[in-house]
């Protein structure tokens, strides 16, 4: 634990969560080998603290460090910034220089952002890294160079892969020991201590109060996404502490400076739980309508029995008729429409002729059952049968889809 604390006050991290604590003692116990390190974690995180606390600790801290932007450096000159150039090599090489491989033997190179290499420099980076061994652009004498690469990124690598922007093999020779940093959002109480420290480094910074913020404003700031992380965090305060002329900021002002909240975007545990309660009463509606197409089913079960019942029945009918009647009573009659009365129960009918325009009626009202089906087979053709996406777009979760194609026997 003191060893922790060290390394936070000297790298001026802030913070208690235990996945943050878990990353700095992963970093402290790599630092004496020169394994390779993969650092991954959403932009904003301070990924860039870790290869400095890795350097520190290592036999090679009195050796160069580099820190190296891979997205910011041009594909057409990548190569010669990492692995130098010869005289005349290409337009404009006016002489020879060196790259950071070079310069950085005997110590660290950092490459941030390391998925932004070509797959050209890819290959030449897998070959440092398995011999130690690199050509400066131009050149044909091989070189050797002594230096530990950590590298990181803010993207999924693994992705990348599959989309055939990275190489698998450099990943697994990047990937030695893997350094995960957590986001922001997940950092709990660690977002207050953060923010009373920029505070406090922006009023001495500035030469005025720091900012405070009242109950309701802190429980604001934890409950806020943070999609910048640190980076946003520590700009929004900056933000605060110069335009508010009031030292003490409440959560309606503090919203005000955070993108989204007043609008599609609420805080991440207001829009979870609607999110939950808006599918489980869209569930609920359409298990609703499911009964009422089953009740609906033997009701009309139970009038056409009744239909074609014998005088001698119609006495146990009469038992329903009550409660048939009324559901037909509380519909309101269409003009023109009659009522017709069978076996002590009423209906309402077009003409005095035929019972069997209502049977149509009754039989054209409860085909529920087929415009299921057909929403059903419409969603699945939609997204070429594939489940997961035809529930979303009806509205079901995917196990109640499942349930009704096999009930319904749909082909997909």
């Amino acid at each position: 634990m003191r060893d922790l604390q060290s390394v936070k006050q000297r790298f001026g991290i802030i913070g208690n969560y235990p996945g943050l604590n878990r990353a700095i003692d992963i970093a402290l116990q790599v630092a004496p080998t020169d394994l390779s390190v993969l650092i991954s974690g959403e932009s904003g995180t301070g990924k860039e603290i870790f290869p400095q606390i890795i350097h520190h600790h290592s036999s090679r801290k009195h050796g160069s460090y580099i820190a190296v932007n891979c997205g910011a450096i041009p594909e057409g000159t990548i190569d010669s910034e990492l692995f130098g150039h010869e005289k005349g090599a290409f337009t404009g090489a006016t002489d020879s220089r060196k790259g950071y491989f070079e310069v950085a033997s005997g110590g660290t190179i950092f490459l941030d952002e390391v998925a932004e290499l070509p797959l050209s420099t890819q290959v030449r980076l897998l070959r440092v890294l398995e011999t130690g061994e690199f050509i400066r652009v131009g050149s044909s004498r091989v070189q050797k160079t002594d230096v530990r690469v950590i590298a990181a990124s803010n993207v999924e690598i693994q992705k990348a892969i599959s989309e055939g922007k990275f190489r698998e093999d450099l990943f697994y020779r990047l990937n030695t020991v893997p350094i995960k940093i957590p986001r922001l959002r997940e950092r709990g109480d660690d977002i207050v201590l953060l923010f009373r420290k920029f505070a406090a480094d922006f009023a001495e910074k500035y030469r005025m109060p720091a900012i405070k913020l009242t109950d309701d404003a802190r429980i604001s700031l934890v409950e806020y996404e943070w999609p910048g992380n640190v980076r946003q965090l520590k700009n929004i305060t900056e933000q605060i502490s110069i335009i508010e002329g009031a030292r003490e900021i409440d959560a309606a002002k503090l919203r005000t400076y955070l993108p989204g909240i007043s609008g599609a975007k609420l805080p991440v545990h207001v829009r979870r739980e609607a999110e939950s309660s808006f599918s489980s009463e869209r569930e609920i509606l359409y298990k609703i309508l499911f009964d009422m197409k089953s009740d609906m089913s033997d009701l009309k079960k139970l009038v056409l029995d009744m239909l074609h019942s014998s005088p001698d029945s119609v006495r146990d009918n009469e038992a329903h008729s009550g409660v048939i009647r009324k559901l037909y009573d509380d519909t309101d009659l269409v003009p023109g429409q009659k009522i017709k009365s069978h076996g002590g129960v009423s209906f309402k009918t077009d003409s005095e002729d035929d019972i069997q325009d209502t049977e149509e009626i009754v039989e054209e009202s409860l085909s529920l059952t087929d415009k299921e089906i057909e929403l059903i087979r419409k969603a699945l053709e939609k997204y070429s049968g594939k489940r997961k996406m035809a529930a979303e777009e009806l509205g079901i979760s995917e196990r109640t889809l499942y349930r009704k194609i096999k009930e319904y026997g749909i082909d997909l």
